[in-house]
């Protein structure tokens, strides 16, 4: 209550100071009226002195007697009007305070409840408590069971020809006959996906991948991570979480669960992060991605909740600035000693520039920690390293990255 009476009663100030300034006039402003008045008053006066000297004859001096006493009224009504409409700063000071005070209010909670900042009833919230919260927020969400009970219930889907929910159907009742073909597993979670069964189709996408084991790849790991976020409504739950850390575990660049790990810390209060995380891909590219067209769908919101006056970039504009990938250097091993090292330290040096000068994604910084280490430099590795975790320390997905470069080069635990 003390917050508001201090806040109304600053405004109320700042509205009257606006509103004494427009009702303020000066004491002895003069209008066009009043000069005409003067100038007629005056001509009154000089036919009289002109009949006086005998300079008019007695009807010239009363037709210009009456000509001007014509102006005089004129001009005196001219006068009463410009009188009259000095209410006009009235009502304008009235406006500008009423504007003034609950313009600001509509905005200041506007702001409030679209980014939560301002917002009445909040307290100071530091950089290190909304982390905090944040990760609170990310830790205490529900599961993956919870997000699709809370959900109505799915509508079917129209123009569904009837041969098809048949053969699915009794696609359905072979696989519960036949729990280990693992190709008719993978039939079902494909086809409930097309009938937007997607909380069936996660089930069996999971059965699959079960029946797999180790063989399983990373695109069954994304299938189904895409099932399980369809069936929560778009909703990154704890499981769904899970099974993108494996995905970038073993392909940091896939596309899909990258997106996913940004949608997934927008949705527990980090647009910071989500935002890094697409700008990134915007970035890297290419432009005909699948995971480009959402990102352009939500990156707007998430630079604004981060605070951050975002322009969106040329897709794909850094695609060419890539470091020596796992590849790269894989291939130097068909070298000499020489040509290989010759090879690997020329594309070391442009990576390490570029990343010092420009900042880059952590896929670069751990290409260019893990290129270090096949060169024995583990004391620049230890740095880069060290430097790496610094710049990312508040995205997961990137720490998890450059920790694994880090033990891969011999500088990390």
């Amino acid at each position: 209550m003390a917050f508001w009476i201090i806040t109304l009663g600053l405004a109320l100030a700042i509205a009257g100071l606006f509103a004494l300034a427009l009702l303020r006039a000066p004491r002895f402003a003069t209008t066009a009226a009043d000069y005409d008045l003067r100038v007629y008053r005056d001509q009154l006066s000089e036919v009289e002195r002109d009949l006086a000297r005998g300079v008019l004859s007695a009807a010239d001096a009363q037709r210009v007697r009456t000509e001007v006493s014509r102006r005089i009224l004129a001009a005196d009504a001219m006068a009463d009007a410009d009188s009259t409409s000095g209410g006009a700063p009235k009502i304008m000071a009235a406006v500008v305070g009423i504007v003034l005070v609950a313009g600001s209010f509509g905005l200041y909670r506007g702001i409030g409840d679209t980014y939560g900042l301002g917002a009445p009833g909040y307290g100071d919230l530091a950089l290190a408590d909304r982390i905090a919260s944040a990760q609170e927020r990310r830790s205490t969400r529900p599961d993956q069971t919870q997000a699709e009970q809370s959900l109505p219930p799915a509508t079917p889907l129209e123009g569904l020809d009837e041969n098809y929910v048949a053969l699915v159907d009794k696609l359905r009742s072979t696989v519960a006959l036949r729990p280990d073909d693992v190709q008719g597993h993978i039939l079902l979670a494909q086809n409930e996906s097309n009938l937007g069964n997607f909380a069936a189709a996660h089930k069996a996408q999971r059965a699959a991948i079960d029946l797999k084991g180790a063989s399983a790849t990373v695109a069954d790991l994304t299938d189904y991570a895409d099932m399980l976020i369809l069936a929560a409504g778009g909703y990154v739950s704890p499981q769904a979480e899970n099974v993108l850390r494996t995905i970038l575990a073993r392909d940091p660049g896939n596309g899909p669960a990258r997106y996913y790990m940004g949608l997934m810390m927008s949705q527990t209060g980090r647009p910071d992060v989500a935002f890094r995380v697409w700008d990134q891909m915007l970035r890297a590219g290419p432009p005909d991605a699948p995971w480009i067209a959402p990102v352009l769908a939500q990156i707007p919101d998430a630079a604004a909740r981060a605070g951050i006056n975002y322009q969106i970039p040329t897709i794909g504009n850094g695609a060419a600035l890539r470091g020596p990938s796992s590849d790269d250097i894989e291939a130097a091993g068909d070298m000499s000693g020489a040509e290989r090292i010759e090879m690997i330290e020329g594309m070391v040096s442009g990576l390490s520039d570029r990343l010092a000068t420009q900042g880059g994604p952590p896929e670069e910084w751990a290409q260019l920690i893990g290129a270090l280490g096949v060169l024995g430099r583990r004391d620049q590795a230890a740095a880069i390293y060290a430097n790496a975790m610094q710049v990312f320390a508040e995205n997961p997905t990137a720490i998890d990255l450059i920790t694994r470069a880090g033990q891969r080069a011999g500088v990390a635990e």
